[in-house]
């Protein structure tokens, strides 16, 4: 049996497993764990790794059994958990993509509201020609992880005649992304304001994401010059970023609440 800890930042939910329980077989876990009607379901595992000397590294495995270089949702997750857990009011949590500290604002029971640095993101206008749609419009974004960002004007997020779910899967699975890219879909409110969707790497369509909120505010900063504080609304709920300038750290807040912890079969 595999203890799990279960939890989710706006709907965009995760596993929390020790890293120990793992036994190199990542991949097989997500696939199997994360399994929506045949197991527990979640978006992906969080692999928590305890270092020597107190290092604390996480690795992200998709639902498909695919690494990611990090999720901040995910990573907002397993804040969560250590603060609730182990008392952890503040915590650097390393990734592939990067160091992302954490830091509790507010706990009330089980719901956590976190503030995570997410490093510097890197915004580069680009066209892409996509066989069967033409040429598209949009950002590339890193925020530790790779995002493709267009800017939409309906309100459905729909684009080049595609639902933004079918356009986001030709985009992310594209070979002109090598290892494959986290898409969204971006709609200004107002200069404070940004609404988006996200077509997540390895997942599908997904109702939040750290990274994709962070791209997707670092992208309408960028191409429309709107105010460096935002209210990013996903489907699931909304976050805020600050980025200052574009050589500075963003600064995301948002909400993680621990569901529940059990044991699983394992393979």
């Amino acid at each position: 049996m595999i203890p799990f800890v279960k939890a989710h930042a706006c709907g965009n939910d995760f596993l929390i497993i020790e890293e120990t329980l793992a036994q190199r077989r990542h991949a097989e876990l997500a696939r199997k764990l994360c399994s929506r009607n045949t197991s527990v379901g979640a978006d992906g595992i969080e692999f928590l790794e305890r270092r020597p000397g107190g290092e604390l590294f996480l690795r992200l495995f998709n639902a498909d059994g695919s690494e990611a270089e990090l999720s901040g949702n995910g990573t907002r997750c397993v804040a969560a958990w250590l603060a609730s857990s182990e008392g952890m009011q503040q915590v650097a949590l390393g990734t592939h993509g990067g160091v992302r500290s954490c830091q509790v604002v507010e706990a009330d029971g089980p719901n956590y509201l976190i503030e995570s640095e997410m490093g510097v993101p890197r915004v580069m206008q680009r066209t892409i020609a996509l066989p069967g749609v033409g040429e598209v419009a949009g950002a590339m974004v890193n925020v530790g992880n790779p995002h493709f960002v267009l800017m939409v004007e309906t309100e459905d997020f729909s684009a080049h005649g595609l639902s933004w779910q079918e356009l986001g899967a030709r985009i992310s699975n594209s070979p002109l992304f090598q290892h494959g890219t986290n898409v969204e879909f971006v709609r200004v409110l107002s200069t404070d304001e940004i609404a988006f969707r996200i077509y997540e790497r390895g997942c599908g369509p997904t109702t939040s994401s750290g990274t994709g909120t962070c791209a997707s505010s670092a992208a309408a900063m960028v191409l429309c010059r709107i105010g460096r504080t935002l209210t990013a609304q996903a489907e699931g709920g909304s976050q805020q970023v600050v980025w200052t300038a574009n050589d500075a750290v963003m600064h995301l807040t948002g909400p993680a609440e621990i569901i529940c912890t059990g044991e699983v079969y394992g393979l």
